[in-house]
């Protein structure tokens, strides 16, 4: 009677099937925890394995990035030395001109030193000989004035022996 419906074949074989699945899925889970128990060291072994190699890989890539950030840094670091040779260098250039410079400038100084020191002596020795000229040209004058006022007269003068 109820077999006889076709309604009814329809929802055995959906509960046939349904209760299928559970008992299956129940003795899944069940066979599990017995294999899981009498599992191969091996599998145990290429799992820990597997996750190692993860993690070194994941390791290496930040090695790798901070080493060519790094490399970037050291090219940097690089061309700020490369400026600052160039800077030196130029600035020991100039040294070396402001030095020969400063050489020549000695130089020069100590000859016009020499011929200001000659010019000097030179000035002394004319003022010596204008005053020895000055005080010539002044004797003879005197001398003059007296010869022609009569106090000198060579003629009048008693003769002294020495």
């Amino acid at each position: 009677m109820y077999i006889d419906s076709p309604d009814i074949l329809i929802y055995l074989a959906g509960g046939g099937f349904l209760l299928g699945w559970f008992v299956g899925k129940i003795a899944a889970y069940f066979g599990n925890k017995i294999k899981a128990r009498y599992r191969d060291p091996r599998d145990d072994k290429i799992r820990s394995l597997n996750a190692e190699l993860r993690i070194t890989q994941a390791d290496g890539k930040k090695a790798k990035a901070g080493f060519e950030e790094q490399g970037k840094t050291l090219q940097e670091e690089r061309g700020t030395l490369a400026e600052r040779d160039k800077l030196i260098s130029q600035q020991v250039e100039t040294i070396a001109r402001l030095k020969a410079d400063l050489k020549d400038s000695v130089i020069k100084t100590r000859e016009l030193r020499a011929e200001l020191t000659d010019r000097a002596a030179e000035s002394v020795k004319s003022e010596v000989r204008l005053r020895d000229v000055e005080n010539e040209l002044s004797v003879a004058q005197a001398s003059t004035e007296m010869i022609t006022t009569g106090v000198l007269d060579y003629s009048v003068a008693p003769e002294t022996e020495d």
